[in-house]
């Protein structure tokens, strides 16, 4: 059984009735990982919701011989779908970036809370959705705005915290730039006061100044 209280800081798991998420909790998993602990690989059969307690989840996709960042689920953050109801398998391998804590639903758990909930399969699909939206307009960015406006909205994903909890290595995957590429438009960023560079971390110090930068793309 997973704790109830904690979970609701979970958006996705917040907007939903009563009932379901005391079912979601008593049915899901409570893990905690190790720095690089997976939680699944790509194409893994075993299906089901990730609901991110604290912490960071790296998502990775295979590409060639190479394990390419193609996304982050933060703490509040909820992800995964439903082979059992259409889909398919595991399409990126989820691990921890830092030492985090997750809950899991499988799949087998999600028939079983559907069997008595049928909005189960509703919340299911509005998180499919979800993840889906994100993926196109992360890739609109990427295909559309400038290196620096890319760094710029990504680093904005993080406003509310000011705090990126990610290497600047990895934030350059995840705006397909090289990392020579993105130290250059951090360090000028850093110059302008909108940013302070740590170690596996970028401090926000003017959140304005990004959003001036990515409105101007």
């Amino acid at each position: 059984m997973a704790p109830l209280d904690p979970l609701l800081a979970n958006r996705w798991f917040a907007r939903q009735p009563q009932a379901l998420r005391v079912a979601l909790a008593t049915s899901g998993r409570a893990i905690s990982l190790a720095p690089g602990q997976w939680v699944y690989g790509e194409g893994d059969d075993a299906t089901g919701l990730v609901m991110v307690l604290d912490g960071l989840l790296r998502l990775e996709a295979t590409v060639g011989e190479r394990n390419v960042l193609v996304g982050v689920a933060r703490a509040g953050g909820s992800f995964g779908q439903s082979q059992r109801r259409g889909g398919g398998p595991r399409i990126v391998t989820a691990r921890a970036g830092p030492a985090s804590r997750v809950v899991t639903v499988s799949d087998a758990a999600l028939e079983r809370i559907g069997a008595d909930h049928s909005i189960m399969w509703q919340a299911v699909s509005e998180l499919v959705y979800a993840q889906l939206d994100a993926s196109v307009h992360g890739l609109a960015q990427m295909l559309a705005l400038p290196p620096r406006a890319r760094i710029a909205a990504r680093l904005m994903l993080f406003a509310d915290e000011r705090v990126v909890p990610l290497a600047q290595s990895d934030l350059a995957e995840l705006c397909g730039l090289s990392r020579k590429a993105a130290n250059t438009h951090l360090a000028a960023l850093e110059a302008a006061g909108a940013i302070r560079r740590g170690y596996g971390a970028i401090h926000l110090l003017d959140r304005a100044m990004l959003g001036r930068i990515l409105d101007a793309a």
